[in-house]
Protein backbone atom coordinates (compact mmCIF):
# COMPACT_ATOMS: atom_id res chain seq x y z
CA UNK A 1 0.00 0.00 0.00
CA UNK A 2 3.32 2.28 0.79
CA UNK A 3 4.26 1.67 -2.27
CA UNK A 4 1.20 2.33 -4.64
CA UNK A 5 0.85 5.51 -2.47
CA UNK A 6 4.79 6.62 -3.60
CA UNK A 7 3.94 5.53 -7.04
CA UNK A 8 0.95 8.04 -7.21
CA UNK A 9 2.58 10.53 -5.25
CA UNK A 10 5.67 10.86 -8.09
CA UNK A 11 3.11 10.72 -10.83
CA UNK A 12 1.23 13.20 -9.52
CA UNK A 13 4.72 15.36 -9.19
CA UNK A 14 5.69 14.45 -12.46
CA UNK A 15 2.39 16.01 -13.74
CA UNK A 16 2.47 19.01 -11.94
CA UNK A 17 5.81 20.10 -13.46
CA UNK A 18 4.73 19.24 -17.18
CA UNK A 19 1.71 21.24 -16.23
CA UNK A 20 3.98 23.93 -14.59
CA UNK A 21 6.49 24.10 -16.69
CA UNK A 22 4.42 24.74 -19.91
CA UNK A 23 2.88 27.62 -17.66
CA UNK A 24 6.71 28.62 -16.52
CA UNK A 25 8.11 28.67 -20.50
CA UNK A 26 5.19 30.68 -21.91
CA UNK A 27 3.62 27.79 -23.87
CA UNK A 28 -0.43 29.15 -23.16
CA UNK A 29 -2.14 27.03 -26.15
CA UNK A 30 -4.09 25.53 -23.16
CA UNK A 31 -4.26 28.88 -20.57
CA UNK A 32 -7.46 30.68 -20.44
CA UNK A 33 -7.65 34.26 -21.23
CA UNK A 34 -3.46 33.86 -22.14
CA UNK A 35 -2.08 36.81 -24.78
CA UNK A 36 -2.29 35.81 -28.40
CA UNK A 37 0.64 35.53 -30.43
CA UNK A 38 2.23 38.57 -32.14
CA UNK A 39 0.55 39.95 -35.29
CA UNK A 40 3.12 37.65 -37.60
CA UNK A 41 1.96 34.67 -36.54
CA UNK A 42 4.93 33.58 -34.19
CA UNK A 43 4.75 33.38 -30.68
CA UNK A 44 5.93 36.35 -28.71
CA UNK A 45 10.07 35.07 -28.07
CA UNK A 46 11.11 34.00 -24.87
CA UNK A 47 13.44 36.24 -22.18
CA UNK A 48 17.12 35.25 -21.69
CA UNK A 49 17.48 33.01 -18.97
CA UNK A 50 13.70 31.47 -19.30
CA UNK A 51 13.92 28.06 -17.90
CA UNK A 52 12.87 25.12 -19.71
CA UNK A 53 12.47 21.44 -18.40
CA UNK A 54 12.28 19.83 -21.81
CA UNK A 55 15.98 21.09 -22.63
CA UNK A 56 17.15 20.13 -19.54
CA UNK A 57 15.93 16.61 -18.91
CA UNK A 58 16.95 15.71 -23.31
CA UNK A 59 21.05 17.69 -22.26
CA UNK A 60 21.41 15.23 -19.29
CA UNK A 61 19.47 11.82 -20.89
CA UNK A 62 21.18 12.19 -24.40
CA UNK A 63 24.99 12.14 -25.79
CA UNK A 64 26.82 15.50 -25.66
CA UNK A 65 30.15 16.59 -27.39
CA UNK A 66 31.39 17.61 -23.78
CA UNK A 67 31.22 16.94 -20.37
CA UNK A 68 28.91 19.82 -18.88
CA UNK A 69 29.38 20.66 -15.41
CA UNK A 70 27.67 23.81 -14.18
CA UNK A 71 26.85 27.22 -15.60
CA UNK A 72 28.96 30.40 -14.11
CA UNK A 73 27.52 33.95 -14.25
CA UNK A 74 25.53 32.24 -17.37
CA UNK A 75 28.48 30.47 -18.92
CA UNK A 76 28.94 26.83 -19.24
CA UNK A 77 31.70 25.48 -17.59
CA UNK A 78 32.48 21.72 -19.25
CA UNK A 79 35.17 19.82 -20.10
CA UNK A 80 35.92 19.62 -24.28
CA UNK A 81 36.40 16.37 -26.19
CA UNK A 82 37.89 15.76 -29.26
CA UNK A 83 35.68 16.30 -32.59
CA UNK A 84 36.90 13.58 -35.18
CA UNK A 85 34.59 14.75 -38.61
CA UNK A 86 35.66 13.84 -42.40
CA UNK A 87 34.30 14.46 -45.41
CA UNK A 88 34.69 14.26 -49.11
CA UNK A 89 35.44 18.09 -50.00
CA UNK A 90 37.77 18.88 -46.35
CA UNK A 91 38.56 15.52 -45.62
CA UNK A 92 39.60 14.70 -41.94
CA UNK A 93 39.42 17.17 -39.48
CA UNK A 94 40.54 16.85 -35.72
CA UNK A 95 39.83 19.36 -33.13
CA UNK A 96 38.22 19.99 -29.82
CA UNK A 97 34.43 20.49 -29.49
CA UNK A 98 35.40 23.84 -27.32
CA UNK A 99 35.74 25.52 -30.73
CA UNK A 100 32.16 25.35 -31.10
CA UNK A 101 31.71 27.34 -28.10
CA UNK A 102 28.20 25.42 -27.45
CA UNK A 103 27.04 26.17 -30.35
CA UNK A 104 27.53 29.22 -30.63
CA UNK A 105 30.38 29.29 -33.54
CA UNK A 106 31.93 26.70 -36.45
CA UNK A 107 34.89 26.15 -36.88
CA UNK A 108 36.80 24.71 -40.03
CA UNK A 109 33.66 24.24 -41.99
CA UNK A 110 31.18 22.33 -39.12
CA UNK A 111 28.93 23.36 -36.24
CA UNK A 112 26.84 21.81 -33.82
CA UNK A 113 23.65 22.47 -34.08
CA UNK A 114 21.23 20.18 -31.82
CA UNK A 115 23.75 17.99 -30.72
CA UNK A 116 25.04 17.16 -34.55
CA UNK A 117 28.05 18.08 -36.57
CA UNK A 118 27.08 19.55 -39.94
CA UNK A 119 28.90 21.55 -42.32
CA UNK A 120 28.23 24.83 -43.43
CA UNK A 121 29.45 27.53 -45.97
CA UNK A 122 31.14 30.59 -44.63
CA UNK A 123 27.75 32.48 -43.68
CA UNK A 124 27.41 29.43 -41.39
CA UNK A 125 24.24 28.19 -43.42
CA UNK A 126 24.24 24.44 -43.63
CA UNK A 127 25.19 22.80 -46.60
CA UNK A 128 24.37 19.43 -48.05
CA UNK A 129 27.69 17.99 -47.30
CA UNK A 130 27.79 14.27 -45.59
CA UNK A 131 29.31 14.76 -42.30
CA UNK A 132 31.10 11.09 -40.40
CA UNK A 133 31.53 11.66 -37.19
CA UNK A 134 33.97 9.73 -35.34
CA UNK A 135 33.85 11.85 -32.72
CA UNK A 136 34.74 10.93 -28.66
CA UNK A 137 31.40 12.59 -27.01
CA UNK A 138 30.97 11.59 -23.60
CA UNK A 139 29.16 8.22 -23.73
CA UNK A 140 31.92 7.11 -25.58
CA UNK A 141 34.81 8.09 -23.34
CA UNK A 142 32.92 7.20 -20.35
CA UNK A 143 32.56 4.02 -21.73
CA UNK A 144 36.09 3.32 -22.12
CA UNK A 145 36.73 4.46 -18.72
CA UNK A 146 34.50 2.03 -17.22
CA UNK A 147 36.31 -0.74 -19.18
CA UNK A 148 40.08 0.37 -18.20
CA UNK A 149 38.52 0.75 -14.24
CA UNK A 150 36.88 -2.68 -15.16
CA UNK A 151 40.24 -4.04 -16.85
CA UNK A 152 42.49 -2.80 -13.75
CA UNK A 153 40.23 -4.15 -11.12
CA UNK A 154 39.98 -7.10 -12.28
CA UNK A 155 43.65 -7.88 -13.27
CA UNK A 156 44.86 -6.56 -9.97
CA UNK A 157 42.16 -9.14 -7.89
CA UNK A 158 43.79 -12.05 -10.44
CA UNK A 159 47.42 -11.16 -9.36
CA UNK A 160 46.28 -11.24 -5.90
CA UNK A 161 44.54 -14.63 -6.51
CA UNK A 162 47.94 -16.09 -8.30
CA UNK A 163 49.88 -14.36 -5.71
CA UNK A 164 48.17 -15.78 -2.91
CA UNK A 165 46.70 -18.72 -4.17
CA UNK A 166 42.64 -19.36 -4.48
CA UNK A 167 42.86 -20.99 -0.20
CA UNK A 168 43.84 -17.85 1.33
CA UNK A 169 41.27 -15.35 2.65
CA UNK A 170 40.43 -12.44 0.64
CA UNK A 171 41.76 -8.94 1.45
CA UNK A 172 40.75 -5.46 0.71
CA UNK A 173 38.94 -4.84 -2.62
CA UNK A 174 38.60 -8.68 -3.44
CA UNK A 175 37.13 -9.57 -0.60
CA UNK A 176 34.19 -7.21 -1.93
CA UNK A 177 34.10 -8.96 -5.10
CA UNK A 178 34.63 -12.44 -4.09
CA UNK A 179 30.85 -13.13 -3.02
CA UNK A 180 29.80 -11.30 -5.75
CA UNK A 181 31.91 -13.38 -8.43
CA UNK A 182 30.41 -16.23 -6.33
CA UNK A 183 26.50 -15.09 -6.31
CA UNK A 184 26.65 -15.22 -10.05
CA UNK A 185 28.82 -18.11 -10.60
CA UNK A 186 25.70 -20.30 -8.42
CA UNK A 187 22.81 -18.05 -8.85
CA UNK A 188 23.12 -17.17 -12.25
CA UNK A 189 25.77 -20.04 -14.04
CA UNK A 190 25.09 -23.46 -12.02
CA UNK A 191 21.10 -22.95 -11.35
CA UNK A 192 20.88 -21.97 -14.98
CA UNK A 193 23.18 -23.35 -17.64
CA UNK A 194 23.61 -26.17 -15.22
CA UNK A 195 27.10 -28.20 -15.84
CA UNK A 196 27.98 -26.07 -18.98
CA UNK A 197 28.22 -23.00 -16.75
CA UNK A 198 31.95 -22.45 -17.09
CA UNK A 199 32.05 -22.29 -20.81
CA UNK A 200 29.83 -18.90 -19.77
CA UNK A 201 31.16 -17.76 -16.71
CA UNK A 202 33.66 -15.40 -18.50
CA UNK A 203 31.13 -13.70 -20.68
CA UNK A 204 28.33 -13.52 -17.97
CA UNK A 205 30.69 -11.65 -15.37
CA UNK A 206 32.23 -9.76 -17.86
CA UNK A 207 28.85 -8.16 -18.55
CA UNK A 208 27.45 -7.93 -15.09
CA UNK A 209 31.09 -5.53 -14.11
CA UNK A 210 30.83 -4.11 -17.53
CA UNK A 211 26.86 -2.42 -16.81
CA UNK A 212 27.42 -2.09 -13.32
CA UNK A 213 30.25 -0.24 -13.77
CA UNK A 214 28.39 2.12 -15.95
CA UNK A 215 25.20 2.26 -14.05
CA UNK A 216 26.92 3.20 -10.91
CA UNK A 217 29.11 5.78 -13.18
CA UNK A 218 25.99 7.36 -14.51
CA UNK A 219 24.87 8.47 -11.24
CA UNK A 220 27.86 10.87 -10.89
CA UNK A 221 26.85 14.85 -11.56
CA UNK A 222 28.39 15.95 -14.43
CA UNK A 223 28.81 11.95 -15.88
CA UNK A 224 26.69 10.32 -18.91
CA UNK A 225 24.25 7.68 -18.57
CA UNK A 226 26.15 5.26 -21.03
CA UNK A 227 23.40 2.54 -19.79
CA UNK A 228 20.50 4.84 -20.56
CA UNK A 229 21.52 5.33 -24.49
CA UNK A 230 19.88 2.43 -26.37
CA UNK A 231 22.81 2.16 -28.93
CA UNK A 232 25.07 0.98 -25.85
CA UNK A 233 22.22 -1.60 -25.19
CA UNK A 234 21.67 -2.43 -28.88
CA UNK A 235 25.33 -3.32 -28.81
CA UNK A 236 25.24 -5.47 -25.71
CA UNK A 237 22.00 -7.06 -26.49
CA UNK A 238 23.36 -8.18 -29.69
CA UNK A 239 26.45 -9.56 -28.62
CA UNK A 240 24.10 -11.54 -26.17
CA UNK A 241 22.06 -12.49 -29.21
CA UNK A 242 25.02 -13.95 -30.35
CA UNK A 243 25.86 -16.24 -27.64
CA UNK A 244 22.03 -17.30 -27.55
CA UNK A 245 22.57 -18.52 -31.24
CA UNK A 246 26.18 -20.45 -30.90
CA UNK A 247 24.46 -22.21 -28.06
CA UNK A 248 21.71 -23.71 -30.54
CA UNK A 249 21.25 -27.38 -31.41
CA UNK A 250 18.94 -29.47 -33.72
CA UNK A 251 16.69 -29.75 -30.84
CA UNK A 252 16.14 -26.15 -30.64
CA UNK A 253 15.63 -25.45 -34.16
CA UNK A 254 13.28 -27.95 -34.26
CA UNK A 255 10.88 -27.10 -31.85
CA UNK A 256 10.49 -24.07 -33.71
CA UNK A 257 10.13 -25.26 -37.47
CA UNK A 258 8.30 -28.39 -36.43
CA UNK A 259 6.50 -27.49 -33.10
CA UNK A 260 4.68 -30.65 -31.73
CA UNK A 261 1.10 -29.27 -32.17
CA UNK A 262 -2.15 -30.41 -34.31
CA UNK A 263 -1.31 -29.31 -38.03
CA UNK A 264 -3.43 -26.56 -38.23
CA UNK A 265 -1.41 -24.60 -35.69
CA UNK A 266 2.07 -25.60 -36.73
CA UNK A 267 1.73 -22.68 -39.41
CA UNK A 268 1.13 -19.79 -36.98
CA UNK A 269 3.14 -21.10 -34.09
CA UNK A 270 6.45 -21.35 -36.44
CA UNK A 271 5.79 -17.51 -36.91
CA UNK A 272 5.24 -16.87 -33.45
CA UNK A 273 8.33 -18.96 -32.56
CA UNK A 274 10.60 -17.39 -35.38
CA UNK A 275 9.37 -14.21 -33.76
CA UNK A 276 10.26 -15.44 -30.52
CA UNK A 277 14.18 -15.61 -31.24
CA UNK A 278 14.34 -12.00 -31.74
CA UNK A 279 12.26 -10.59 -29.14
CA UNK A 280 14.50 -11.98 -26.47
CA UNK A 281 17.43 -9.75 -27.25
CA UNK A 282 14.92 -7.01 -27.95
CA UNK A 283 13.38 -7.47 -24.32
CA UNK A 284 17.07 -7.30 -23.14
CA UNK A 285 17.94 -4.05 -24.81
CA UNK A 286 14.64 -2.53 -24.04
CA UNK A 287 14.04 -3.41 -20.25
CA UNK A 288 18.01 -1.94 -19.33
CA UNK A 289 17.63 1.01 -21.70
CA UNK A 290 13.87 1.95 -20.48
CA UNK A 291 14.80 1.38 -16.36
CA UNK A 292 17.93 3.42 -16.43
CA UNK A 293 16.05 6.30 -18.46
CA UNK A 294 13.43 6.61 -16.28
CA UNK A 295 15.56 6.74 -12.71
CA UNK A 296 17.51 9.70 -14.33
CA UNK A 297 14.46 11.22 -15.54
CA UNK A 298 12.42 11.29 -11.82
CA UNK A 299 15.69 12.90 -10.47
CA UNK A 300 15.92 15.27 -12.81
CA UNK A 301 12.19 16.41 -12.79
CA UNK A 302 12.54 16.21 -9.22
CA UNK A 303 15.11 18.84 -8.86
CA UNK A 304 13.65 20.30 -11.69
CA UNK A 305 10.67 21.46 -9.39
CA UNK A 306 12.24 23.54 -7.32
CA UNK A 307 13.40 26.01 -9.93
CA UNK A 308 10.16 25.64 -11.39
CA UNK A 309 8.22 26.44 -8.52
CA UNK A 310 10.42 29.81 -7.74
CA UNK A 311 9.21 30.81 -11.72
CA UNK A 312 5.86 31.49 -9.46
CA UNK A 313 7.12 32.96 -6.88
CA UNK A 314 10.43 32.74 -4.60
CA UNK A 315 8.94 31.48 -1.78
CA UNK A 316 6.92 28.60 -3.54
CA UNK A 317 10.44 27.59 -4.75
CA UNK A 318 11.87 27.83 -1.34
CA UNK A 319 9.15 26.11 0.53
CA UNK A 320 9.08 23.19 -2.12
CA UNK A 321 13.14 22.50 -1.89
CA UNK A 322 13.21 20.57 1.51
CA UNK A 323 10.50 18.43 -0.34
CA UNK A 324 11.89 17.86 -3.75
CA UNK A 325 15.60 17.20 -2.30
CA UNK A 326 14.38 14.40 0.31
CA UNK A 327 12.61 12.88 -2.96
CA UNK A 328 15.40 13.17 -4.78
CA UNK A 329 17.89 11.83 -2.17
CA UNK A 330 15.41 8.60 -1.75
CA UNK A 331 15.35 8.20 -5.61
CA UNK A 332 19.01 8.49 -5.72
CA UNK A 333 19.37 5.79 -3.29
CA UNK A 334 16.48 3.21 -5.21
CA UNK A 335 19.12 4.17 -8.43
CA UNK A 336 22.07 2.78 -6.52
CA UNK A 337 19.77 -0.60 -6.07
CA UNK A 338 18.81 -0.32 -9.37
CA UNK A 339 22.11 -0.54 -10.97
CA UNK A 340 23.25 -3.67 -9.11
CA UNK A 341 19.67 -5.03 -10.00
CA UNK A 342 19.56 -4.04 -13.64
CA UNK A 343 23.24 -5.83 -14.15
CA UNK A 344 22.12 -8.93 -12.69
CA UNK A 345 18.99 -9.20 -14.54
CA UNK A 346 20.59 -8.35 -17.82
CA UNK A 347 22.88 -11.14 -16.68
CA UNK A 348 20.56 -13.69 -15.64
CA UNK A 349 18.12 -13.62 -18.24
CA UNK A 350 20.97 -14.21 -21.02
CA UNK A 351 22.13 -17.02 -19.19
CA UNK A 352 18.27 -18.12 -19.03
CA UNK A 353 18.28 -17.50 -22.85
CA UNK A 354 21.39 -19.62 -23.60
CA UNK A 355 19.85 -22.29 -21.09
CA UNK A 356 17.07 -22.73 -23.22
CA UNK A 357 18.82 -22.80 -26.72
CA UNK A 358 20.40 -26.11 -25.35
CA UNK A 359 17.28 -27.01 -23.40
CA UNK A 360 16.59 -29.84 -25.85
CA UNK A 361 19.89 -31.39 -25.33
CA UNK A 362 20.11 -31.25 -21.95
CA UNK A 363 17.15 -32.81 -21.27
CA UNK A 364 18.05 -35.66 -23.63
CA UNK A 365 21.56 -35.76 -22.14
CA UNK A 366 19.07 -36.86 -18.81
CA UNK A 367 17.34 -39.58 -20.66
CA UNK A 368 20.42 -41.19 -21.14
CA UNK A 369 21.71 -41.00 -17.76
CA UNK A 370 18.53 -42.34 -16.52
CA UNK A 371 18.90 -45.51 -18.70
Amino acid sequence: MMCKSLKCFIIACLSMVLSIGVYANGDTTQIPNAPHPTNEGHAAPKEAGDFEPGTVIMEHIMDNHDFHLFDYNGHPVSIPLPVIVFTKETGLKVFMSSRFEHGHAAYQGFKLIHGEIVAVNEQGVKTESKVYDFSLTRNVVQMFLSLIILVVLMLNIAKKYKKQGAKQAPTGFQNAVEPVITFIRDEVGKSNLGNKYEKYMPYLLTVFFFILICNLFGLIPGSANVTGNIAFTVVLGVISFIAILFSTNKHFWGHIFNPPVPGFVKPILIIVEFLGVFTKPFALIIRLFANMVAGHMIITCLVMMIFIFSKLSLGAGLGFAPVSLAFTIFIYIIEVLVAFIQAFIFTNLTAVFISQAFEGEHHEDEAHAHH
